[in-house]
Parts: structure tokens; C-alpha cells; sequence
């Protein structure tokens, strides 16, 4: 879990009191926050992965005056008009093959309160924590913080000839050339290629030509060092990852709502993905919460003024909508995107009480659900044909997928590797990785699997929807059709049912020896052989037969006895 060190009197800043470690500890127990440590100075907090806002000052004292309801609903972060109409990012082309996404704002301190060294600490401690991990160590994105009264807008994005750079670094007092920066600096040494495409390098500059930064790597000591008493200050974030940077200067701009602070969006103008006005960056989202959904979740049905209250507790604007509410949610709280992330903020926003741990009648007391015990029978009946169970996982690889072609499994947006990239649409793109990587045992080899796929569904709220599928791959010198048939048909009697079949023509089968079986005239199964060429490529020495029945499309059509 991520964590961080914070600084205690900074969230006490926020707070109507002070607290106890025993009440700080029950206030973050209903949240997605821990207190793993605290002296008298600090407070060590770890979170889970979407609650990031919560490592910094500010978004764990905006959390906390809800909890203690010494303010409710949306943190007030005010937007204003720019101070100088010509502020803007001017996106050149030559940015696009290495690093596209630009976008930020300007935050403004309030009259009497200019920034301080806390702020500005807390601001780059947590822009830190941001790199390491929205930011995937400034590769997706990375934050920059200017002093704007100190610069001429508008500000240019380009790739320019590392040659042509001169600036002082932040962390020098001496002005260096590009080429230099870049093969002494240790900053260069660690992200220089991020921002490097062979002898041109990325740079930010304003209109008269200082150097600002060169993302990702670092500022500049002229154009981009923030200093204490500073009251207007321009915040930007520069990624591969259009979403990496939006979440990116939202996660900051918490550091600056909690204390006070108003916002101007920048206009992005050139290619940028984000071109635009700049305002989706700063301005809260809304949500529609259906309280069909939210009474369903919690298990009961709340009033609606209690539930109101709640998401207002949780530092949410609600307002009445038809069938549910409109919830406003701000800038720094990305982990927010349906309706069911906003339900379990509601959830968890009321204290527990005893009466909440009353078991709610549920149909799966004492017993399986009708659906678990259906897709059992399968299981059991494919032990019974001499099929090994494996164990695979619903995410699948590049290379699994290139292996069947016509195969059409939603692809992640942000992977974690290649090895996990896609969500598989048939337990076949699993299957033929088992096959793979048993070459070295001898043949026959069955395997037969139960197990969850993920297909396109445009009328779910998510846009896919997990069926089952029951899986078998036969692999031997005499596999062929007839057993990828006999297979089905054999599945099929376990519940008394005939399929018709019908030629079909398949991913990863051979033309002319693949079927698709109906029940009822709805498609429940595939089956036939996989082609020679992806055996070869496995290294399968022998032919393969593939069967695979829809057990989510096959339920509704029989009628099962309990067992």
C-alpha cells in the first residue's frame, strides 16, 4: 500500500481540534486510510491505491473534517479567470511521438495568505508520491510548479536540439548547456530519456525564451523555482497517458483547495490530446447515483436526506435527481468513476453501529447459488472424461492473443505488462498457453476447465459483462473433430440436452473443421480442430481438438435438478 510521512500540525491546521492518536486511528478506520506510526512532528499513513488524496496534508484534513462534521459536501475550490488573458500552452507537433499530453492551471493564494514554505513542501512531497505513482515514475506523467508572476505567457511545448538548451539547473546556481546536462546530471542520468528523442530534447519555455523545465526531467533554477510569498503559481503536467495526467494535476491541486486557494484552467493549443479550454482538469465531474443501486449494495433502503447527508460527509456534493441524486465529485478524487465507487462512499461514511451487524437475508445462506452449482456439474462431469483442471487466470497476454486470430478479448488500458494485457473473451486463449508450456510431458494430454471470460457489452454499465464457459482441449495423434463433438455431447446430457450443429467458422480452427452447437436455436458451445500453424508455434507436436460451452447462455435454456 502506498504510504507516507505527513506533517501533523499541517492536518491539525485543518481540523476544529486536535486529536488523540486513538481518535485519529477510529475516524481513518471506516476509511481507506491507516495510521501506521505517529510521533510528536509526523504521522506515518498508508492508503490503499485510489485514496491518494489521503497522502497528502491537505486531502487527509479534508476527510477528516467530514468525519468529525466540522464541513460537509464538495470542498470549496472556486474557479476564476486567468490574470493575463495570453496564459496558454502552444503544443508543438514535434512532441507527439515521444510525449503528447500537456495540460495544468493556475492557482491563486488568498490575499492574506501568500505561500509558505509548508505549503510548498507539502506541494513537493506530494508531487513526488505522484510520480512514483499515477505517474509510473514520470513515465505516464509528471508535475511541474512555476512562479507565474515571474514569467511571460504564453508558454511553448516543443522538441528542440539539446544544443540550442542553456539553463541553471533547480538544484545548481551555474548555467550549463544541454548536451553537458544530459551526460553529467544526475536527474538526465535517471529520466533523460523520457524526454529525449536522439539530439533534441523536450523544453518549456515562455515568450521571451526562459527555460521552465525540461519534462520530465527537471526545472529550471529562473523559470521554475516557487519560493515563499510567491501568490500566483502555474502548475502543469506533461505524460505519454492522457488519463495519467489528468489524475495527475487533480491528486495536486488537493494541496491548494485545502488551503484556500482559487483556480484558473490553462487552454491547451496545438495537438496535445488535452487541447481545449482546460477546464475538465479543474472542474468537479458529476455522477448519477440510481438509489436502486445504492439500497441494493447497502443491503437496505436509507432515506434520501440520510444519504444526502453521507456523501456529504464524505466531502461530496449530492443533489436530488430523477431515480437517485447528482453527485458532484472534485478534481482530486479519480479513484470516482461510476456510480458504484460513489455507493461505497456513501456506504462507508456513516459510523458502524451494532444494529449494522445484523446478517441481512441473502439466498446463498447455507448453500451455493443455483448458478455455482450449475457450472459444478460440468466440472465434475470433465474429472469424470479424464480431463486435468487447470487453474488459469481471466487476464491474458499479447501473445496469447496473437495466437487466434479473430479472437476479440478487451484490452486493458493501462496493463501492468504484456503478460497480463488483456481480459480473454474464450478459456481457449488460456488453454493453448497450458498446452505450451507442457511440450516436455508425453501425449495424450486433456485438460477441461469452468472458468469466467469477459465480452463487449455496450448495455452494461462497465461496457463487458463475465459469462462461464466450460473449456476441453484434447491433444493427441488421433484428436480430431469427432472428439471436440463427442466432448459437447457429452457435456450437454448432464443437464438432458441435444445440440444441433452447424458449420462455422471459428478463430484458431481450421476452415471447414469447426462447428458451432445450438440449443433452442440459441449459439451455447464451439468446437473444433486448431490449426497446424498455431501448433507449430506452440511447439505441439500432435493435432488438437477444442471444445467450449457458454454455460451463462446454456442455464436459462434447461431445467436443473438441485444436487
Amino acid at each position: 500500500m502506498p504510504q507516507s510521512v505527513l506533517q501533523r500540525d499541517r492536518v491539525d491546521a485543518l481540523l476544529p481540534r486536535a486529536l488523540s492518536a486513538r481518535e485519529l486511528e477510529e475516524l481513518l478506520f471506516p476509511t481507506k486510510a491507516e495510521l501506521e506510526g505517529q510521533d510528536g512532528d509526523t504521522l506515518a499513513v498508508s492508503v490503499t491505491p485510489d485514496r491518494l488524496d489521503l497522502l497528502s496534508e491537505g486531502g487527509l484534513g479534508l476527510c477528516l473534517q467530514g468525519q468529525l462534521e466540522a464541513a460537509r459536501g464538495l470542498p470549496p475550490f472556486p474557479i476564476v479567470d486567468l490574470p493575463d488573458p495570453a496564459i496558454a500552452f502552444d503544443v508543438d507537433p514535434s512532441v507527439a511521438g515521444l510525449r503528447p499530453a500537456i495540460a495544468g492551471f493556475v492557482v491563486a493564494s488568498p490575499p492574506d495568505r501568500p505561500l509558505d514554505t509548508g505549503l510548498l513542501e507539502e506541494a513537493v512531497r506530494f508531487q513526488e508520491l505522484i510520480h512514483g505513482t499515477v505517474g509510473r515514475d514520470r513515465r505516464a506523467a509528471s508535475l511541474g510548479i512555476y512562479p507565474l508572476e515571474r514569467l511571460s505567457p504564453p508558454f511553448r511545448y516543443t522538441l528542440e536540439p539539446i544544443e540550442g538548451v542553456r539553463f541553471v539547473p533547480l538544484d545548481g546556481s551555474d548555467e550549463v548547456g544541454g548536451p553537458e546536462f544530459f551526460e553529467r546530471h544526475p536527474m538526465a542520468a535517471r529520466y533523460g530519456a523520457l524526454g529525449r528523442a536522439g539530439a533534441s530534447c523536450l523544453t518549456l519555455r515562455d515568450a521571451a525564451g526562459v527555460v521552465l523545465s525540461l519534462p520530465p526531467v527537471l526545472n529550471s533554477r529562473e523559470g521554475g523555482e516557487a519560493r515563499a510569498g510567491d501568490r500566483w503559481l502555474l502548475v502543469e503536467s506533461t505524460g505519454t497517458r492522457e488519463r495519467a495526467v489528468r489524475e495527475s494535476l487533480g491528486l495536486l491541486s488537493v494541496v491548494f483547495a485545502s488551503r484556500g486557494w482559487t483556480v484558473a484552467p490553462v487552454p491547451v493549443r496545438g495537438g496535445s490530446p488535452l487541447e481545449g479550454d482546460g477546464r475538465p482538469v479543474v472542474a468537479p465531474r458529476s455522477i448519477v447515483l440510481p438509489s436502486a443501486l445504492l439500497h441494493g449494495l447497502a443491503g437496505v433502503a436509507r432515506p434520501a436526506d440520510e444519504v444526502t447527508q453521507r456523501l456529504s460527509r464524505a466531502r461530496l456534493s449530492a443533489h436530488p435527481h430523477s431515480g437517485g441524486w447528482r453527485v458532484e465529485v472534485p478534481p482530486w478524487r479519480p479513484d470516482l468513476l461510476t456510480a458504484v465507487d460513489v455507493a461505497e462512499d456513501a456506504i462507508l461514511a456513516a459510523p458502524l453501529r451494532p444494529e449494522d451487524g445484523i446478517v441481512a437475508p441473502s439466498p446463498t445462506q447455507g448453500r451455493r447459488l443455483a448458478a455455482a452449482r450449475f457450472r459444478r456439474r460440468f466440472s465434475i462431469a470433465m474429472l469424470g472424461m479424464g480431463h486435468a483442471q487447470p487453474y488459469t487466470s481471466l487476464l491474458v497476454s499479447d501473445a496469447a492473443v496473437e495466437r487466434v486470430p479473430g479472437a476479440r478479448p478487451l484490452r486493458l488500458l493501462n496493463p501492468v505488462s504484456a503478460e497480463f494485457s488483456s481480459l480473454r473473451d474464450r478459456l481457449l486463449l488460456s488453454h493453448l498457453e497450458v498446452l505450451r508450456r507442457n511440450t516436455r510431458h508425453s501425449y495424450p494430454q486433456r485438460i477441461g476447465e469452468v472458468g469466467p471470460v469477459v465480452v463487449a457489452d455496450p448495455a452494461a454499465e462497465s461496457g463487458a459483462t463475465t459469462r462461464y464457459h466450460a473449456g476441453a482441449l484434447v491433444a493427441s495423434d488421433g484428436a480430431g473433430f469427432a472428439d471436440a463433438a463427442a466432448i459437447v455431447d457429452a457435456l450437454l446430457r448432464e443437464v438432458d440436452v441435444v445440440a444441433v450443429r452447424e458449420p462455422a467458422d471459428l478463430p484458431g480452427t481450421i476452415v471447414g473443421r469447426a462447428a458451432r452447437a445450438r440449443v433452442a436455436g440459441e449459439a451455447v458451445a464451439e468446437l473444433g480442430e486448431i490449426r497446424p500453424e498455431t501448433l507449430t508455434a506452440l511447439g505441439v507436436p500432435v493435432p488438437v481438438a477444442w471444445a467450449e460451452i457458454d454455460l451463462t447462455a446454456l442455464a436459462p435454456l434447461v431445467s436443473v435438478r438441485e444436487s
